[in-house]
């Protein structure tokens, strides 16, 4: 059988069926139309070890003598008893490629097994990649795990994955890569504060800019695992699959499961290389929100500036003082209004009322109405926060029906089974139940039909950890019932757009970014947190999709306190909102946020449909990170914007020249100071200097080629600070 070549934006994927299975030959940099015959890879035979060369497979299989992770693992039932056949033998029976895609089918006739493979290179070199098993034998096949997995060449030394923790999401980890397994656990029945966005291997010191990368991403929002295997020989995969509790997936005869999809993309250029593949996919997607037209791209709808109520009201809900908030963040040009949480029935802390999704008819006697009638006069959108996901003791639906609640057991509740601890006061509706889903669909749906709703901040505030229905694991299916719930209720309701949030950024994966037209990134606003979370969240999802907002001066999570410049040049690079008692803020205050509010309408077509740029700065106490057009730059147009971020304070006097990275190498542009400029309030606390870099004041031109390789002197920054570049084309 010939081998299949998948080609597109310099990479390439190899896949050879000599051994008689699917095996990835290369994963990586472009080779070009004609292929050598495979058979000069193949390796040598060494002492002690198996009399035959064992394929690194696109499924590794124990009967292959693959001595790593087996990406099939289960076994039969029969007369109650486990463990029979827990070995299968694939083969390849067919295999295709049409275009970009191929399929490929492999089977073991005597274990009953048959398990079909999709993959799919996208334009952009971004390679998506499921498989399906299915159970072709006459006994039950208990399935343990079907993985995903990809060869990374021998020179991938290093390994980066994201870590985190509430309010601290999304940090890197590096560390060389051994002998043996690297795993990284998901258990947390949604995707996990501590989940790695980007799982990715390289060569020696990748960076931003410069490298080999070879990285993944499993789109699912249930428990998980990905993991680096490097077996004795010195081969290397990397890959992820769905963590399944026991006996969680039974196939019964004839019945299939299909792994979450996998996303993978290779990159010469570093981790930005890695970042554009998943933008361009991501934006090629029919459903997904685009930009306005003046950026070149199809028309659509330009991403709204948003107001949440939350840090500025919490749980007060006051018709006059949020109809004063309204009128406030109308008059600095706020396009969307969103009411958060405490509008329901019962709720006036978060120990009570959760799947009571009726309006408080003693905090709102003509519904919500009055309020969205005045939120609307004023041009904005209306936005309603829900948890539907979740339920209070406290409520009246969990006194109705305690047996919807998710627990351990295969006992009601109400009959004296024990629940979970609580997390936050609450717990989990179980939507694997039909009358508990449709209970949950018809209240969203009926509020959604009966109120003028235009988006909803979809919110979900604690782990699954002890969770079952019937009395086994159904992690897999609450996820499955819960993307059911989103797919219903906008096919339902098309043009309400939703918000996925989970105690900030706990589920943000590819799983739920189908469903849903934004993530909020991290309950956290404090702008120092913010530049880390948002620098790794989009490291794989593109900032048009990624809530930034700007908090109080002092943030409601860590107590810091920053200028508004700071935290506002933060918020520029998402989409872009506040979070926020706006009602107080007056003066040069007010005038410098609208500014700044001015400035994102301005730019946000270029921001929300440019290629997202990172320098690499030595040390870690200046970021420069930015946006530039994918397209050629028009004269007098913005090519760029970009931030020159201190975190804290630097060992040197002086930064130095930093290279502006990303530009057309041969065009001349204009680099100036957008914010702040000595006119602003915020200028004396940027800076710690007593004289600026002399191009400073009126801008510096130069081409493309000398920003990146030589760079500008950047002014003294105070930590804390930033500094917003604007780069006009010439």
């Amino acid at each position: 059988m010939d081998p299949l070549h998948l080609r597109s934006a310099g990479t390439s994927l190899v896949i050879s069926f000599d051994s008689g299975e699917a095996e990835v030959v290369h994963w990586g940099a472009d080779l070009g139309a004609d292929l050598p015959d495979l058979a000069i890879l193949t390796s040598p035979v060494p002492h002690s070890a198996i009399d035959a060369r064992v394929p690194a497979a696109l499924l590794p299989q124990a009967s292959s003598s693959w001595r790593g992770r087996a990406a099939l693992r289960g076994s039969r039932t029969a007369d109650g008893v486990s463990g029979l056949d827990f070995s299968a033998r694939l083969r390849v029976v067919t295999a295709g490629a049409d275009g970009g895609s191929a399929v490929i089918v492999q089977s073991d006739p005597d274990a009953g097994l048959t398990v079909e493979s999709t993959l799919t290179l996208h334009d952009a070199g971004l390679l998506e990649m499921r498989h399906t098993v299915t159970n072709d034998g006459t006994t039950p096949y208990q399935l343990d795990e079907l993985a995903t997995v990809l060869p990374v060449a021998p020179d991938a030394v290093e390994l980066l994955d994201l870590t985190g923790r509430w309010c601290r999401e999304r940090h890197p980890q590096r560390r060389a890569i051994q002998q043996g397994t690297w795993v990284r656990t998901g258990r947390h029945g949604r995707t996990g504060h501590d989940s790695s966005l980007l799982f990715a291997a390289g060569t020696t010191g990748f960076g931003n800019r410069h490298g080999k990368v070879w990285a993944t991403h499993l789109a699912w929002s249930g428990n998980h695992e990905q993991f680096a295997d490097t077996i004795g020989d010195g081969r290397t995969m990397i890959g992820g699959s769905e963590l399944l509790g026991p006996a969680e997936v039974i196939l019964e005869p004839g019945s299939s499961y299909t792994t979450p999809a996998l996303f993978a993309a290779y990159s010469d250029h570093g981790l930005d290389g890695i970042t554009q593949a998943f933008y361009s996919w991501f934006r090629s997607r029919p459903h997904h929100v685009l930009p306005a037209a003046s950026t070149g791209l199809p028309a659509g709808k330009p991403r709204p500036v948003v107001l949440n109520t939350w840090e500025a009201v919490y749980f007060d809900h006051n018709l006059d003082t949020l109809i004063e908030l309204a009128e406030s963040a109308a008059d600095l040009g706020v396009e969307r209004f969103v009411l958060d949480d405490g509008w329901f029935r019962g709720r006036r802390d978060d120990h009570a009322g959760l799947g009571d999704w009726y309006v408080d008819e003693t905090l709102w006697p003509k519904g919500l109405t009055p309020l969205i009638d005045a939120v609307t006069s004023h041009g904005m959108e209306f936005g309603l926060w829900v948890e539907p996901e979740m339920v209070n003791l406290d409520s009246d639906i969990a006194r109705a029906h305690p047996d919807w609640i998710v627990g351990p057991s295969a006992v009601q509740h109400k009959d004296g089974g024990r629940l979970p601890l609580e997390w936050r006061n609450q717990h989990i509706i179980d939507l694997v139940n039909p009358e508990a889903w449709q209970y949950i669909y018809s209240r969203i749906d009926a509020l959604l039909g009966e109120n003028n709703i235009s988006y909803l901040k979809w919110d979900q505030n604690r782990d699954l950890l002890e969770h079952g229905h019937a009395g086994r694991s159904s992690v897999h299916e609450q996820t499955l019932a819960a993307y059911r719930l989103f797919d219903a209720l906008r096919k339902a309701h098309p043009g309400v757009e939703i918000e996925s949030c989970s105690s900030g950024g706990a589920r943000v994966d590819l799983g739920i970014l189908e469903r849903t037209d934004r993530i909020w990134g991290s309950d956290c606003n404090d702008a120092l947190e913010r530049q880390t979370i948002q620098r790794w969240t989009g490291a794989v999802v593109p900032p048009e999709l990624v809530g930034s907002h700007i908090g109080p001066t002092t943030s409601h999570t860590t107590a810091r306190t920053h200028d508004l410049s700071f935290r506002a040049i933060t918020a520029l690079f998402g989409h872009f909102g506040m979070e926020w008692d706006i009602r107080g803020v007056q003066g040069k205050d007010r005038e410098e946020l609208k500014r700044f509010i001015a400035l994102f309408k301005e730019h946000r077509g270029l921001l929300h449909s440019g290629r997202r740029v990172h320098a690499d700065v030595a040390g870690d106490a200046l970021l420069l990170h930015g946006v530039v057009t994918d397209a050629p730059a028009v004269s007098g147009t913005t090519a760029g914007l970009f931030a020159l971020v201190s975190t804290r304070t630097s060992a040197a006097e002086e930064p130095g020249r930093i290279g502006i990275p990303g530009l057309e190498a041969g065009r001349t542009y204009r680099v100036e100071a957008v914010f702040p400029t000595p006119e602003d309030a915020d200028y004396g606390h940027t800076y710690t200097q007593v004289q600026p870099p002399a191009w400073l004041a009126d801008g510096a031109v130069a081409n493309g080629r000398f920003l990146a390789e030589v760079g500008l002197p950047m002014p003294n920054l105070n930590p804390e600070h930033a500094l917003l570049l604007k780069v006009t084309a010439l």
